[in-house]
């Protein structure tokens, strides 16, 4: 069973002109506010990895290190998802402040930047939930969508997904290498080169700080300052995955194929944005720990917008969506992860196996009403000979 909703091309167009006048508004009020959201984050991530890096000289004592683990976790989870993620983003280049420009802010994560702007910023931002065109649906190892091709080593999908769940951070080192390519000889040595030589430089220095310099720094507390860093890679790893996944993948997100996604105009991309994400509710802490991509919606539709302004237009784009009979997809943390995980389960097997949720359908008119009206005009003023015959 599936739901249609039909969209004139009006409509489409007036859905983009009332986004797009959304973001001119939040780019005309940046400033201070903002400056100052982002600078109170990097002191609370600094403090907190500080406070961590001090609590593990008193890990010993068993209460200190599981302190020392949480506050290097919620340090890690900062600097990725609120800091790096959206300052690679170019959410903050407006500053012009080098430590927060895109161009050159690195992030505590074995994924060099450089590598990761051109995965996420270009193909998937650009190839939101394209099948075959956007690697983030199932990031070449998982199958996340019933359009992809079934085969036996999907039987696997919950294994690999927890796999990448623990590991997430060397997931999305590997993501732009695209090892299913060179598995099936399509890339060569020569295509992955650079790559593999940026990520063994980025990968290099996060393991020698956490595994060697650091622990070694304690002395005879080395193996809790050990297991204390990779404690805190895990918990990061666990966290990330699980906010991503829940803001593309639970009960109701659409995927789109190359065909119905050619010649997009900008309202077309917005909505395509809208209908392929989800959020996540929460209290504003759930929120920032998240990087905001518990609005993942209003990240899709404005990426290069700072993220703590994502909980003000919110309201907006539901109510757009609303005006147009569109899908809003949002709900608590428990029920889009419960989701997610059925979902992954689910397309472990043929298509025939299981019962597919009913699709959403959105159709939209070719032409305007300015379009359709001209070539009307044009169908009257041909001779009436060639009017009949158009008729027919």
């Amino acid at each position: 069973m599936s739901e249609e909703i039909t969209l004139t091309r009006d409509q489409v167009d007036e859905i983009g002109a009332r986004l797009e006048a959304v973001r001119a508004r939040v780019v005309a009020d940046l400033g201070e506010k903002d400056r100052d959201y982002i600078y109170s984050i990097v002191k609370a991530q600094r403090g907190l990895e500080i406070a961590g890096r001090a609590l593990m000289y008193l890990s010993p004592f068993p209460p200190a290190w599981f302190a020392a683990v949480g506050a290097l976790s919620v340090s890690k989870i900062l600097d990725n998802m609120e800091i790096g993620h959206n300052v690679m983003h170019g959410q903050y280049d407006w500053m012009r402040e080098p430590g927060l420009n895109s161009r050159e802010f690195e992030w505590d994560n074995v994924c060099p930047g450089d590598q990761w702007k051109h995965s996420h910023n270009y193909m998937h931002h650009t190839f939101t939930n394209i099948v075959d065109m956007d690697r983030d649906i199932g990031y070449g190892i998982l199958r996340m969508a019933p359009e992809q091709k079934w085969n036996p080593y999907y039987l696997g999908n919950l294994g690999y997904a927890t796999a990448l769940m623990v590991l997430f951070q060397w997931g999305v080192m590997l993501h732009d290498l695209e090892v299913e390519e060179i598995v099936a000889r399509r890339r060569g040595w020569k295509d992955v080169k650079g790559l593999v030589q940026g990520m063994w430089r980025k990968a290099g220095k996060q393991v020698l700080k956490d595994y060697v310099v650091f622990p070694i720094l304690s002395g005879p507390l080395f193996p809790l300052t050990f297991a204390g860093n990779a404690a805190a890679n895990l918990v990061r790893n666990v966290w990330s995955y699980s906010i991503i996944f829940c803001g593309h993948f639970p009960s109701g997100v659409q995927t789109f194929s190359v065909e119905e996604t050619a010649n997009e105009t900008k309202g077309d991309w917005y909505i395509r944005q809208m209908l392929g994400s989800a959020n996540i509710d929460g209290n504003r802490l759930f929120h920032i720990m998240s990087g905001n991509l518990t609005f993942q919606i209003e990240h899709h539709l404005f990426p290069d917008l700072p993220a703590n302004r994502y909980p003000e237009v919110a309201d907006e784009v539901r109510q757009i969506c609303e005006d147009y009979g569109l899908p809003y997809n949002t709900g608590p943390f428990h029920k889009q992860l419960l989701s997610t995980w059925k979902k992954i389960a689910k397309l472990s097997l043929p298509n025939w196996m299981v019962s597919q949720e009913p699709e959403l359908k959105v159709t939209i008119e070719r032409l305007s009403a300015e379009q359709a009206a001209r070539d009307a005009l044009a169908v009257t003023k041909r001779p009436a000979e060639v009017r009949e015959t158009v008729s027919v």
